[in-house]
């Protein structure tokens, strides 16, 4: 589709890359660590994909959960699929924590602080080991086309 930016563009800095979808870092010195798993093929819809693919999406979603999770200790983990400005189908995985700039609400909300510049830091240096971790769970996925 020409007009959608996930079939024009990454949509982030690209980290894995297989048959059917891709994982990017968001650039986004406030919220640190966070991803996006963003289905290649332009559809906007989970009901679109067929059983395995479905299957496949969700287990990516869920093992970047766990990486990000392990590795960079938040609070909590937001997972999004919302898709209603950029409708083809895309996850959000965003690490949140009570100092981050949108906690309790939600990343699309007002920003409610600044976050510690050290603090945030120490995280960005954390969110820099998740393409090496995803990498070396995408091994699981498919075994293929991977890079």
């Amino acid at each position: 589709m020409d007009s959608c930016r996930l079939c024009k563009e990454e949509g982030g800095a690209l980290i894995w890359s297989g048959e059917d979808c891709r994982i990017v870092q968001v650039n986004d010195p406030g919220l640190p660590g966070f991803c996006r798993v963003i289905w290649h093929q332009h559809i906007a819809e989970m009901s679109a994909l067929n059983h395995a693919q479905r299957h496949l999406l969700m287990r990516i979603v869920v093992d970047v959960e766990e990486v990000i999770a392990s590795a960079m200790k938040p609070v909590k983990i937001n997972l999004a699929s919302l898709g209603n400005q950029v409708p083809h189908l895309h996850w959000h995985i965003i690490p949140r924590y009570e100092d981050d700039p949108y906690f309790p609400d939600s990343v699309w909300s007002e920003k409610r602080r600044d976050t510690n510049e050290v603090v945030a830091l120490k995280r960005q240096a954390m969110a820099e080991l998740l393409p090496v971790l995803i990498r070396e769970k995408a091994d699981s996925w498919t075994g293929k086309d991977s890079k």
